[in-house]
């Protein structure tokens, strides 16, 4: 991020060459730059200046960013600034004279400092998924000609239903408990029939800890549909995560962006009976029975984590890699998606980082390719609020280590005593 004062434009001019003159490199997709521009900027008189600062809230702000150079790329760009009702006053754009793929935009905004700040906040509450959870991409109460179900008008009831609950949730209330019909609950247990005979060879050591828990704990039955509200209480417990519905596909940002806060976006619909080792689309058999056990697990919940993490305020193509990468783990390549094997255990001789030996793809590696991601900051969440922190200068950097220091104190208390009593 650049941070340029009034003086600065008034000697310069606003532009996108005086922007990002040539030799400055634009850090990753997006390059921000603040101003504050009016008749009484350029007052050499500090007590002038100073009212001016604390009366004004608007002012011009110049906000750079580049783009990877395809069609409709702008449109999606621009259309943040109509959501936060943000007044383009003048825009550039030019080729990129550091990537062939990308072209640089300038845009010349009138707004204030807090709707400036709206326009270039990340996701920082964990309060605001709720927005995230209503951008379903597909599905939702709206199916495909191909889809199993898409002919049967019961089921596409059905669906609508389930739409209306994940719509209308919001965060800190209980996920309503949903009454399965018999046909449901047929179709869930031929999945999970299915499914139980193989996992003695197929899952993996965590899988195999965790799903009797769940039996025990979630009403994990052939003859039963286990409760999200019951599901989320026990990844609390475990791993510190918890599930909210959801009414469909989200898009690799949004999905990863739940991952951050320790969130995973779950279906409650079942899929259709007529065809039921197969479906089309993520459901509640497909997540309950793939994803939540290894959710379960506190080490592949850290992973999970921190994948979401590094997609804040990373690029589409990084956030890509990062799904990619997530995917993976639970998947063979030689998996048909969503089908009986998929996300629900892997395969011995596949590539997959988790095997019959446990979870093999150290942290590591996920956090040296979180480090190559090209963006101006880093981010930090905070377990006390929930919340997102931005590290972007020494001050917000300094709380970190704040707490840091005092977990080192903890642990460092508790060597000590060890040595005293216990001579070790």
């Amino acid at each position: 991020m650049m941070m340029f004062s009034s003086k600065y434009w008034a000697r310069r001019g606003l532009s996108l060459d005086s922007a990002v003159p040539l030799e400055h490199p634009l850090h990753g997709n997006v390059t921000l730059n603040r101003t504050s521009s009016g008749k009484n900027d350029d007052k050499k008189d500090n007590k002038g200046a100073s009212k001016n600062e604390s009366t004004s809230e608007g002012g011009k702000t110049a906000v750079v960013f580049s783009l990877k150079n395809e069609v409709g790329g702008l449109v999606k760009a621009l259309r943040l600034f109509q959501e936060k009702h943000v007044s383009m006053v003048h825009i550039e754009s030019r080729k990129s004279k550091r990537r062939s793929s990308e072209v640089e935009i300038f845009v010349d905004c009138d707004c204030s400092k807090k709707e400036f700040n709206e326009l270039i906040q990340l996701l920082k509450k964990i309060a605001e998924l709720d927005k995230c959870s209503q951008r379903v991409l597909m599905y939702g109460s709206e199916l495909d000609a191909d889809h199993p179900g898409f002919k049967d008008n019961v089921y596409r009831q059905r669906r609508k239903y389930f739409v209306d609950v994940a719509m209308n949730y919001k965060y800190g209330q209980p996920i309503p408990r949903v009454d399965y019909t018999p046909e449901e609950i047929k179709t869930w247990g031929v999945v999970f029939r299915e499914l139980t005979k193989l996992y003695p060879t197929h899952a993996c050591r965590e899988y195999l800890k965790n799903f009797p828990l769940l039996t025990k704990h979630c009403g994990y039955r052939e003859d039963n549909v286990p409760q999200l509200e019951d599901v989320s209480m026990f990844l609390k417990e475990r791993s510190g995560f918890t599930v909210r519905p959801v009414a469909g596909y989200l898009s690799p940002r949004d999905f990863l962006a739940g991952l951050a806060y320790r969130v995973f976006h779950c279906t409650q619909y079942i899929r259709h009976g007529s065809d039921p080792l197969y479906t089309p689309e993520p459901d509640t058999c497909h997540e309950l029975l793939g994803h939540v056990p290894l959710l379960a697990d506190p080490k592949f919940a850290q992973f999970s984590q921190e994948i979401g993490l590094a997609s804040l305020g990373s690029s589409d193509e990084d956030v890509q890699k990062l799904a990619t990468l997530l995917y993976n783990m639970f998947t063979d390549s030689d998996s048909a998606i969503f089908s009986l094997l998929n996300l629900a255990f892997v395969s011995k001789t596949g590539n997959s980082g988790l095997t019959e030996q446990g979870f093999c793809l150290p942290l590591e590696n996920s956090r040296d390719f979180a480090k190559s991601i090209n963006r101006p900051f880093s981010v930090y969440f905070n377990p006390y609020t929930q919340s997102i922190e931005i590290l972007k200068d020494t001050r917000s950097i300094e709380n970190v280590v704040q707490d840091l220091r005092s977990d080192l104190n903890t642990v460092c208390d508790a060597l000590s005593k060890m040595n005293r009593y216990l001579g070790i």
